[in-house]
């Protein structure tokens, strides 16, 4: 699974950048922190980097933990597609995980919890906001921001990395194509008419299987890593977006993790891209871009404004 190709123009210069840089070029206004350990001592993957205004606010700013994706197996905290937020508003968080090849799950969701707990417990110290934390990531990205959302603050999994006295629950999800349900991901691939999944499931090149290290069909190692299992009426607010001609996760996985989530009363809104694939220019149009600024805006900034699924008409 390729990361997510994102948005936000302000960070233009740094999105186009193709391997990380001693000294990254960002956008005026921003400052950034990078390789800052979450677990001190830990794995050299268990680090993050911070993305923070030049100047101090004269509040705590409401936080976005950014997640990236590359299928648990690749893909880099950097360049942040989100780190424009900064200039709106946010400080940034892009966050590093063990991957599946070195840790079968649940490490990558006891690091991506070890991070926010981190984060929370060294909000004063970088003037963040620990009660206004959302989470945003596409891809494999997307499915370990959606089981940030779901199991938030439960101790399901078996929290590392100290901080333990912070909690990991989160105010507010973008999940962008991420899995939700490993149960149902084979049968949706295989009956998915507008295209052809490009995985051999079950094989040392299908990344599902590899995450968990057992066979999709061993039923409690698929529930257990699936986002949809732990729906509750409690869960934050979520934005999902999706392309329906997506080759790499069933646009049904965003449908299904939308309906479980309506069922328990949970704010969501599920985005359809029609014709998009895994990534892709319509992710970056303006209108989507501007949803997911008024999602963020109304659920960690306080802002009074509306959620509206961008019409199909200004998708073309």
């Amino acid at each position: 699974m390729k990361p997510f190709v994102f948005l936000f123009p302000l960070l233009a210069t740094v999105a186009l950048a193709e391997t990380p840089k001693p000294a990254p070029q960002l956008p005026a206004g921003i400052r950034m922190e990078r390789d800052l350990a979450y677990i001190p001592e830990g794995d050299p993957a268990q680090r993050l980097d911070l993305y923070l205004p030049e100047a101090t606010s004269e509040k705590p700013l409401p936080l976005i933990v950014h997640i990236h994706g590359g299928g648990w197996m690749g893909g880099n905290k950097f360049p942040c597609p989100v780190a424009g937020m900064v200039l709106k508003g946010y400080a940034v968080a892009s966050v590093e995980y063990r991957f599946s090849q070195k840790a079968k799950f649940p490490a990558q969701i006891q690091d991506c919890q070890a991070a926010i707990r981190w984060l929370r417990a060294n909000a004063a110290k970088y003037h963040f906001d620990p009660e206004k934390v959302g989470v945003v990531g596409g891809s494999a990205g997307g499915h370990l921001s959606a089981l940030v959302g779901t199991v938030g603050g439960t101790g399901t999994f078996p929290p590392i990395g100290g901080n333990e006295d912070q909690s990991d629950r989160v105010q507010a999800v973008c999940d962008i194509y991420g899995p939700a349900d490993f149960t149902t991901v084979v049968k949706q691939a295989a009956e998915d008419a507008n295209v052809k999944n490009i995985f051999q499931f079950n094989s040392p090149k299908d990344p599902y299987s590899q995450l968990i290290g057992v066979p999709l069909e061993t039923t409690e190692k698929s529930r257990t890593v699936s986002p949809v299992t732990y729906v509750s009426d409690d869960d934050p607010p979520v934005l999902i977006l999706h392309g329906t001609h997506d080759t790499l996760v069933p646009y049904a996985q965003s449908v299904q993790f939308a309906e479980a989530l309506k069922a328990e009363g949970v704010p969501v809104w599920l985005q359809t891209l029609p014709g998009a694939g895994h990534g892709g220019p319509l992710f970056g149009k303006p209108a989507v871009i501007e949803l997911m600024q008024r999602f963020f805006d109304k659920h960690l900034q306080g802002a009074a404004v509306e959620i509206e699924l961008v019409p199909e008409e200004q998708l073309k």
